[in-house]
């Protein structure tokens, strides 16, 4: 008995790191701070430009998360109720599901939804070829889906190119421009609640500068 009393079991373990997971991704990626890229490299560029008639209003990634959407009073009130249940019951299982869905299924702010914009972001690559990378999601924090679970699906936007775009890498910080739309799609690195065909990727430079 006194040795197992030592041990953590795998069901509440797994259950403690992923609330603190989604409280520590609900609070990282949406500073209403200006984002600084300065110290990471840059990539290379697509080889379209936007039309000169296209104004994209540069966007920080706390406008793409609706207005009263908390997930860590979610996570709060979910976990509370998994207190007291074992691993095996089906209320803390379904319960589990349910954690897990507060940044899977994370909602848009539909005003963007259409919207011209201008975002940076770090690359996490889906698809690339010989030529480039095709596909690939931005994420806003180091790390992101790579080193460290993804951010809720709100704060990652799967970009696709109309031509691959050579020189980009994992982790490179980049700008994209083009029409973000609300759309779900899900990958192994993670679950999107948004999607830009981009039509210019290029490396970050702080604003101002």
């Amino acid at each position: 008995m006194a040795r197992n009393s030592r041990l953590i079991r795998p069901g509440v373990a797994l259950t403690c790191l992923i609330v603190v997971a989604v409280i520590l991704i609900a609070v990282i990626p949406i500073p209403r701070a200006a984002l600084d890229f300065s110290l990471f490299g840059g990539t290379a560029s697509s080889d379209r430009q936007p039309s000169e008639t296209t104004v994209f209003r540069e966007t920080r990634w706390y406008e793409l998360v609706p207005a009263g959407w908390d997930p860590t009073q979610q996570a709060r009130q979910i976990r509370e109720g998994m207190r007291d249940l074992p691993d095996s019951d089906p209320r803390a299982v379904a319960m589990l599901q349910k954690l897990r869905a507060v940044w899977s299924d994370a909602p848009i702010n539909a005003s963007l939804d259409g919207a011209a914009v201008r975002i940076p972001g770090y690359v996490v690559p889906l698809e690339e070829n010989s030529r480039g990378l095709k596909e690939f999601l931005l994420v806003p924090y180091f790390g992101a889906c790579i080193h460290s679970p993804p951010p809720p699906s709100n704060q990652i936007i799967h970009v696709r190119l109309k031509r691959p775009v050579p020189g980009v890498h994992a982790m490179d910080v980049v700008w994209i421009s083009g029409e973000i739309h609300g759309e779900h799609s899900a990958s192994n690195m993670g679950s999107s609640s948004y999607a830009m065909n981009a039509i210019a990727v290029g490396p970050y430079v702080q604003p101002n500068q």
